[in-house]
């Protein structure tokens, strides 16, 4: 069997997925591997693109389906005892295939595990955290927007949190190694949010079987955040709200009515 199935999900992102292949080529990781782009209807050619590459599988949704049903289509058409989520805005450096492969081999009771995501200039971004609830969120967005406003205080901080192995309770889905057996377990990732939280949700479902995330800060990925988001911005932020109360109609149904009206006080 495969080692390692790499699952890209690409939308009008031609430049980022280029760039995201060529990285995951140069070198190859040396684990038995297959990547698999699925495509959410671009119009930008990024499916020919993709396909320059001979040994890249792609897959041409129809529709744009969102980022967890296209994940599931790919992890579905793969083979690996691992599979890798990877975005299309990401460059994985030489030997990060093979780091998390062997991170992951070495804690029998963890199911995903997530690197350091850094940003084009280096700095960390804070890719895990606490169960999404109203204080772990409130801890999150002033950490959030202290990083979008560089603020020295919060980067140190952010710095230092993410310096650190530990057991947070989810990792990013733009960078997360699972067990296929783990995420079969667990019925993939779930469909209802089409994009933003499902991650989260994933990770909750993995650590409701007993399982373990892991971040670790031994292998760094670039993650050049938010070019497909900044094409379609007013949707973007639409998805995310839709996304957003989903997740607590599902593991906060007391508080989801609240949320739904703050919505609708404060509308896009």
């Amino acid at each position: 069997m495969i080692d390692v199935s790499i699952v890209i999900v690409s939308y009008n992102a031609r430049a980022d997925l280029e760039r995201c292949l060529a990285s995951l080529q140069s070198p190859s990781p040396v684990a038995t591997h297959e990547i698999i782009v699925v495509d959410n209807a671009s119009t930008d050619g990024s499916p020919d693109a993709a396909r320059r590459w001979p040994a890249v599988q792609v897959i041409d949704s129809p529709t744009n389906r969102g980022f967890a049903a296209a994940n599931n289509v790919g992890i579905h058409q793969s083979a690996g005892q691992a599979v890798l989520l990877l975005n299309s805005d990401t460059i994985v450096p030489a030997g990060g295939v093979d780091g998390l492969l062997a991170m992951l081999e070495r804690h029998a009771d963890v199911a995903a595990i997530g690197p350091r995501l850094v940003d084009g200039a280096g700095r960390p971004e804070l890719s895990f955290g606490s169960m999404i609830a109203p204080l772990s969120e409130l801890r999150q967005q002033r950490l959030m927007r202290g990083l979008e406003r560089g603020d020295p205080i919060v980067r140190a901080q952010v710095d230092a949190m993410t310096s650190l192995e530990q057991f947070p309770d989810w990792v990013s889905g733009a960078c997360l190694l699972v067990r296929r057996a783990d995420a079969v377990a667990v019925g993939l990732l779930d469909e209802r949010y089409f994009m933003y939280t499902e991650d989260v949700d994933f990770c909750a479902a993995l650590r409701a079987r007993g399982r373990r995330i892991l971040f670790t800060p031994s292998v760094e990925v670039v993650h050049l955040r938010g070019r497909s988001a900044a094409a379609a911005p007013e949707a973007t932020r639409a998805a995310y709200r839709r996304s957003h109360l989903a997740f607590y109609r599902k593991h906060h149904p007391a508080l989801a009515p609240i949320l739904h009206l703050y919505q609708w006080l404060r509308p896009l």
